[in-house]
């Protein structure tokens, strides 16, 4: 199905969602409407317990573009609008329902993907780029300051040192350099993305979906614990999964010699 502006093309199968950014004519930029739609899109993957994996891709040539500047520009004589502001109610909550989201969300990267659609794709759990995509900060060639929590996970990806180059010059980068720089899982061939993805989101859709959940709090967690508070959330977390019905069905598998049957539990 598609959303009511088809910015945003929704298809689910095999407990995946996929999530088609839809404006391909202008390298599926960001507007108000379509960070609406994928606000509203992951708000219902978080509620569906039939979700259990989410891919994020884009349709046509790109990737994302990052936001649309017709809707950061002044309008009949009038005021620039507020880019913090468009950045606030647009971009802010969609890095903080990846985040929380405790299913795997994974991304596709397809083509170009810039400023906001780069660090969305920086954001994901698990990215794989085709070997034609490309990924660039390009904040600087407008005067701007990175968004989309791209100061936040760039530098804890890559060091200071790589993010400050990424963001001064704005340079582009090819899938193959950032996954050797550790800002994406895979890069495979362009033909074999979206088969490979799914495939990927599809086996991971099939496993201990809370445990997956548990693992994703800790790992944000540890983003800004020490050590001890560290030690305290994996306990906690370990406590939580061995009380789900994935865990007693992976010992009852493990003791019966067969593969286990998760539900997701």
């Amino acid at each position: 199905m598609t959303s009511p502006a088809s910015t945003l093309l929704v298809a689910r199968a095999n407990g995946v969602l996929t999530l088609t950014l839809n404006r391909p004519d202008v390298l599926n930029s960001f507007t108000r409407s379509m960070a609406a739609a994928l606000q509203a899109a992951l708000a219902e993957a978080a509620a569906d317990d039939a979700v259990r994996a989410v891919v994020i891709t884009g349709a046509g040539r790109g990737f994302c573009a990052g936001q649309d500047l017709a809707e950061a520009l002044p309008r009949d004589g009038g005021p620039i609008p507020d880019i913090g502001e468009i950045v606030a109610e647009c971009y802010n909550p969609i890095i903080r329902a990846i985040r929380t989201l405790e299913k795997p969300v994974l991304c596709a990267v397809n083509g170009i993907a810039a400023g906001a659609g780069a660090n969305l794709a920086f954001a994901c759990d698990l990215t794989i780029a085709a070997d034609s995509a490309s990924f660039v900060e390009s904040f600087a060639k407008l005067g701007l300051s990175p968004d989309t929590s791209g100061t936040f996970f760039v530098p804890r990806l890559v060091g200071m040192q790589r993010a400050t180059g990424m963001f001064f010059l704005a340079e582009k980068m090819p899938a193959a350099k950032a996954k050797d720089w550790g800002l994406i899982w895979d890069v495979v061939p362009a033909a074999e993305l979206m088969a490979t993805v799914t495939q990927l989101a599809e086996q991971l859709a099939a496993q201990a979906t809370r445990g997956f959940g548990l693992t994703k709090r800790a790992l944000n967690a540890s983003l800004a614990n020490g050590l001890d508070a560290q030690l305290e959330v994996e306990a906690q977390a370990m406590h939580e999964a061995g009380r789900t019905a994935d865990y007693a069905e992976g010992v009852r598998a493990f003791l019966e010699k067969r593969a286990p049957v998760y539900q997701g539990k």
